[in-house]
Formats: structure tokens, sequence, C-alpha cells
């Protein structure tokens, strides 16, 4: 088996920008503001399609459903497969958000979305907002929606590059202009706005908030939480997922921790070789089938690694 790479699908944002294409080196489809690329997802609506190799132009709902024990392992659940990847380019403040909770999302008719996010560009002084300042009671933070001072209600923390937070849910939190992002989340697209900064959308009309549902979100004892400690190598584990970082040497191999699972792997710096001479290099991101090959580095490299925890 080699890696699978696939078609990233792009999309605009009031928030986004050009660093895709200025960092990345990657061929944007218009001149319009893109802040999200979606790397592998398996939604109704978006598909991942194979870029090349055996599986071209199969989707990543095909593979899952027609070839998941030789691609992805045993004993792995679900109609679709579980992940959702994205890097996320952050130019403007995203709206201040959550996503709903195992317990409530059934309600609401959505779905619950817990993820984590990888720092990797940061320009200086660029915030995240996540959870609440310490004191903030529900009866403050509703009083703050209806007179439009959010904002001072909600945690900020200044993140490095390479620095990473876990984000479950019922966290309030935005991303802050000037960060590149690499989100790792389980495969759910349900968020609810609860502040927008008093902007308007693309279209010139202020976008829907969704005040009531927030409300029912939101934990409101998450006070003041910090980015993450790693433990070791790891930098966010939950039953949907992990996440490691490996640090790289030349010549160093990297492949799927347990031969009999599939793992993903996303290049922060550095440079990945196939054993069939296929180049990987920052912001590119390969699905790697049970029984892949090890990759090697060809320069000092950081990588990260999401596997599904048995």
């Amino acid at each position: 088996m080699q890696p699978l790479t696939f078609q990233p699908l792009y999309m605009t944002r009031v928030w986004g920008g050009r660093s895709l294409a200025s960092i990345y080196n990657r061929t944007l489809p218009d001149d319009q503001p893109y802040g999200e690329s979606w790397e592998l997802t398996d939604r109704p609506d978006e598909q991942s399609v194979v870029n090349s190799g055996p599986f071209a132009g199969q989707t990543l709902h095909e593979l899952w459903t027609n070839h998941r024990e030789e691609l992805f392992g045993a004993d792995l659940e679900g109609e679709r497969f579980p992940l959702l990847i994205k890097i996320l380019d952050a130019r403007d403040d995203l709206s201040i958000q959550v996503h709903p909770p195992v317990a409530v999302a059934p309600q609401l008719g959505g779905e619950p979305k817990t993820e984590m996010w990888f720092i990797a560009d940061a320009t200086p002084g660029s915030q995240l907002y996540i959870g609440l300042k310490n004191g903030t009671t529900r009866d403050q933070f509703e009083a703050s929606i209806a007179d439009g001072s959010v904002a001072n209600h909600v945690h900020a923390v200044t993140p490095n590059n390479g620095d990473s937070i876990f984000i479950p849910s019922g966290r309030l939190h935005a991303i802050g202009a000037g960060l590149l992002i690499y989100e790792i989340q389980q495969n759910s697209d349900t968020t609810y706005r609860v502040f927008d900064w008093n902007r308007l959308g693309l279209d010139g009309e202020p976008r829907q908030l969704h005040v009531s549902e927030s409300l029912q979100c939101i934990d409101f004892d998450d006070q003041e939480p910090s980015m993450d400690e790693p433990d070791g190598n790891t930098l966010a584990t939950c039953p949907l997922f992990q996440v490691d970082r490996h640090p790289l040497e030349p010549g160093d191999t990297i492949t799927n921790p347990n031969p009999e699972r599939f793992s993903i792997l996303s290049v922060v710096s550095g440079e990945l070789q196939s054993l069939d001479g296929e180049t990987y290099r920052p912001g590119d991101f390969l699905l790697l089938p049970r029984g892949t090959f090890p990759l090697t580095a060809t320069a000092n490299s950081v990588i990260l690694q999401t596997t599904i925890p048995v």
C-alpha cells in the first residue's frame, strides 16, 4: 500500500484570506477569501476524492463503504468516515461559537462536534478566544448578547506556532485574525454562532446567529482555560481521535503505529518521501492505509499523526 492523497475542497468565508496560496503554493479557484480547506471529508454534500493511484476518482465515502477492512482496518463502525480534517486560514476573527454536546445535540437537530487545533502559523499578537472570563455568569453573558458586548466576557489567549488546544463540545470559542490552523475533528458540521462582532457577511447581510441553541450548549463552568501541554508526543486524545506530534530527522521513518489500522499524516514542516519516490511537503495530508510502507524524512520535519484509539 502507498499513501492516499485527496483533492482539497476550498470554502469561501468572510473571515478567510489567501494564505493557502502564499504559504503552501496552492492554486485557489478565484480571488475570493478562502477560510477553509477541507482535506479529508465524508459529508453527504462534501466528499474528498482520491488524487491518483488505483483508487483515483473514488470518494472517501466509497473507500469507507467498499474497502473498509482492506484500507482502514477491522472493527471500525459507522456509516461514514469518522473524522473531518481541515486547514483554517483566519485573516479576520471567526464568530464566537459553540458546538453541541452529545446530550444536547439530538434535541437541537444537530451533531456533537469535538475537535483540536494545531497552530501552524501565528501572526505575532494573534489571539484565540476560549471559554469565559473568570466569574462570568450565564445572566451576565445573556445580557452581553443583547447589548453587543459578548467579547468582554470571552477569555483570550495568545498562542505560538506549534501550540495546540483541545476543544470539547460545549466550549465557547473563536479563532482570531492572523492564525493558520490544522483542525482535526469528529465528522460533524454543526456550529451555533452566538456573536459575530456586529459585522456583515460576504453578501452584505448580517450572518445568522443561533442564540437560543448556543445558550443550551455553552459550558458556563469552562472559565479561562489555557493552551494544552503535550503529554510526550501526544497533543490530544479522546475516544474519537488521538493526535501525536513527531519531530523527525533526515533518515527517520514513520508509518502506522498499529500496522492493522490506518492513520493520517499532516506535514507541518520538512519533507517526507514514500517508497515509490513521491514527495510530501508542508500542508500535505496523507491517509496511510493499513499495511502502508514507512515514509522517510528527507529533511528535519514535524509531522502530526492522527489515529482512532483502539
